[in-house]
């Protein structure tokens, strides 16, 4: 991109990451690279994911949060970590904490998933639940940290926890050293800092390029002026990205050193997320396939060479899950709704119902309305939720209606 950012800020290099990477050594997994041929076959360039879903605690967060923390002084590690998080952080910050004896407190809002809470605490932290959005959390972890002298671990804004990210990218490159392109999701930017510092230090030759939620894209306004700005209210289902305003420290890399920030639509997130479930048997968090999302949006940008994306967590709610694999199967065009008028007598619904089962459409739902003044007096309007098979099943099971006397409404 070439942004240069005029403000100072603390820099991060390969060394960083290098160190961070020997301190890493047992503590982290080095997360499993696989292969995806459907995507392959969709850009027409070799596509594998790194998993970092995989990694303790379910995402990458535990890299970064382990290094900052092991790296206080013993005055500071007596004196505890205070950090706020929805999720991924809290749990990296808690496991790290557990791991080098350091007492920790994580604040979390009050929505928060209980499965996340439950396992921050199983991790070793003192959980506090306050405010309804990570902002007001964060100031109560601020508060606390002012109050109490515990130290408090940013998520992304600090350069221990961009370089100890920074190792997922030494991984790709030892895993995968034909790479040509490498995709990264972007939040406050810490995980995609750390990846540019060591691929671009080791491999000029690599793109690095970011993605974001497009309700909550912070990254190309800031960009386009040369400073961090916030946006009003983001809002997207990739919790994990949902960041408001891009880190000092990671926004002078990203700056400097990415080659381009794509946004994603909340549908190509689902489809994403349902792709890796169906065809990966890989469970990844909406923010944890955004890059997956790049892909299956815009698949001519990446036809260059070998593409690695990151799936960086597979920390999803169950009933999120629920929620966003029905909107994905909705996306994909595997679910149909449809409106009909038929006679209402006996057995015209079990005839209408015949025609879809020569066509192989499931019936999830089928309602009857017999109330609206627009039909006629011996008619009946039934509603219909299908399951199918994709968008030429949709068409096959319309073409199949038509022929058989029926017409679909609008």
């Amino acid at each position: 991109m070439n942004y240069r950012v005029p403000v100072p800020v603390p820099q991060v290099i390969l060394d960083d990451v290098r160190g961070a990477q020997k301190m890493l050594s047992g503590v982290s997994r080095v997360t499993p690279m696989e292969g995806s041929r459907h995507l392959s076959a969709l850009t027409g360039s070799p596509v594998h994911f790194k998993c970092e879903n995989l990694q303790r605690t379910g995402s990458f967060k535990l890299r970064g949060a382990y290094v900052r923390i092991a790296g206080l002084r013993p005055e500071q590690r007596a004196a505890g970590v205070v950090a706020a998080s929805a999720g991924n952080h809290a749990q990296g910050v808690a496991l790290a904490s557990s791991l080098l004896g350091v007492r920790s407190t994580v604040f979390m809002p009050v929505g928060a998933p209980l499965p996340k809470v439950a396992a921050t605490q199983e991790y070793g932290a003192e959980v506090r639940l306050h405010g309804q959005v990570v902002d007001e959390t964060l100031a109560a972890a601020q508060e606390h940290a002012d109050r109490t002298g515990a130290v408090f671990i940013h998520p992304f804004d600090h350069r221990d926890i961009i370089a100890g990210q920074g190792t997922v990218g030494l991984e790709i490159l030892e895993q995968c050293p034909e790479v040509r392109t490498i995709l990264v999701g972007i939040g406050g930017g810490g995980l995609a800092a750390g990846v540019a510092v060591a691929v671009k230090a080791l491999r000029p030759d690599v793109k690095v390029i970011g993605v974001q939620a497009a309700g909550a894209a912070a990254y190309p306004p800031s960009l386009r002026v040369g400073h961090p700005v916030s946006i009003d209210n983001p809002n997207t289902m990739a919790d994990g990205i949902k960041v408001g305003r891009p880190g000092d420290v990671p926004f002078a890399i990203i700056g400097e050193l990415l080659d381009d920030v794509r946004t994603v639509s909340e549908d190509a997130l689902s489809s994403a997320l349902l792709l890796c479930l169906e065809r990966a048997k890989l469970v990844v968090e909406p923010a944890g396939c955004s890059t997956v999302a790049a892909l299956l949006s815009e698949p001519e940008l990446y036809g260059n060479g070998p593409v690695v994306a990151v799936l960086s967590g597979g920390n999803v709610d169950p009933l999120l899950l629920q929620r966003i694999l029905r909107h994905g199967m909705a996306a994909a065009g595997r679910y149909l709704s449809l409106r009909l008028r038929v006679a209402d007598r006996p057995g015209a619904l079990a005839g209408l119902l015949a025609v879809l089962s020569t066509v192989d459409a499931n019936v999830l739902d089928v309602s009857h309305v017999r109330t609206d003044p627009r039909l006629g007096l011996t008619e009946v309007e039934v509603e219909l939720q299908l399951e199918t098979k994709g968008p030429e099943h949709c068409t096959e099971v319309a073409r199949s209606l038509h022929a058989a006397g029926y017409q679909v409404m609008d």
